[in-house]
């Protein structure tokens, strides 16, 4: 069995293990956003996705060329692969979709919901239990996507519902994630970067706009950042559970409002911040009953698969 770092640590050591590869995650998928809000602003969203999942492959490349090609094409529980592939592709679609009218931080807000729905969903889905108090939390969360979402007939807009869908999809992916923690980090990217570049494909056959070589060039360097990003949080989500790390997503909101400034001049109106901050509380609550309630031990199994 291969030696790991990971072998001698603890519980304690896993969770901020994995708590750095959620914040590196969360960095590197901040700047995949910046970098998609920039060019979905020329091409069609289809045809972003559709590089970006082709630029994926730099990465995943010499981890398929290491991997089983039985476990590749065989994965365990076939079902729920495509439902995360699913839930994944529509969560990028969906993102992209919103930020094309929207600001990062705006956008970033109804994601940042997704701990929430993760709460509540890995009580029904996960079987981890989840307090009353939590539960309080939970509904006070929904009252801050509500705050933030608008919800009448003069401001309610399309792309605040494609940032809701995606949010949802969002934590639905992460989910599914814990569901199927036995498969390699390699075959789940795989399988959802496989999803995305043919999503983007499809939606990009009307479309498509011949890029420039420096668009080429950014589109598939997109591909290379968020697939970075994904495996560093699907190894994240494999040390720790789903209802603690969750909460740690909300660095992509400090990340969306710094980088919205910076490259796009937008900053969030007072609605959005109210929004954020009643979200934010909430969530920051669950993750403090998490640590209060559970131990965090990590499954001999994921140990054992460590390469």
């Amino acid at each position: 069995m291969t030696s790991s770092p990971f072998r001698f640590f603890g519980g304690r050591n896993l969770l901020l293990a994995a708590a750095l590869l959620m914040l590196g995650g969360d960095f590197l998928f901040a700047l995949n956003d910046a970098m998609g809000k920039w060019l979905v602003a020329s091409f069609s969203v289809g045809q972003v996705v559709l590089v970006r999942s082709l630029g994926a492959f730099i990465v995943l490349g010499p981890m398929i060329a290491r991997q089983s090609l039985r476990e590749l094409l065989r994965p365990e529980r076939p079902l729920l692969q495509l439902l995360r592939v699913v839930f994944v592709t529509a969560d990028t679609m969906m993102f992209y979709a919103a930020v094309v009218y929207l600001p990062l931080a705006d956008v970033m807000t109804f994601y940042m919901a997704g701990p929430i729905y993760v709460a509540a969903l890995s009580h029904l889905l996960l079987g981890e239990k989840v307090g009353w108090r939590r539960w309080v939390a939970i509904l006070v969360g929904f009252v801050g996507v509500v705050i933030a979402l608008r919800p009448s007939s003069a401001s309610l807009s399309l792309a605040s519902l494609f940032a809701l869908v995606g949010s949802l999809s969002f934590a639905l992916g992460i989910i599914l994630n814990r569901r199927l923690r036995a498969t390699s980090d390699g075959t789940l990217v795989t399988w959802q970067t496989i999803g995305a570049l043919l999503g983007g494909a499809v939606l990009s056959l009307s479309s498509w706009h011949s890029p420039a070589p420096l668009d080429w060039f950014a589109m598939l360097l997109l591909g290379v950042v968020s697939c970075c990003a994904h495996l560093m949080i699907t190894r994240a989500l494999k040390l720790a559970p789903a209802s603690a790390l969750a909460p740690l997503h909300y660095s992509l909101l400090l990340w969306a409002v710094i980088f919205g400034y910076i490259f796009f001049a937008d900053l969030p109106d007072r609605q959005i911040l109210l929004g954020s901050a009643v979200i934010v509380l909430a969530g920051l609550f669950i993750f403090h009953r998490q640590k209060v309630v559970d131990k965090v031990v990590a499954p001999e199994t994921v140990i054992r698969d460590m390469p």
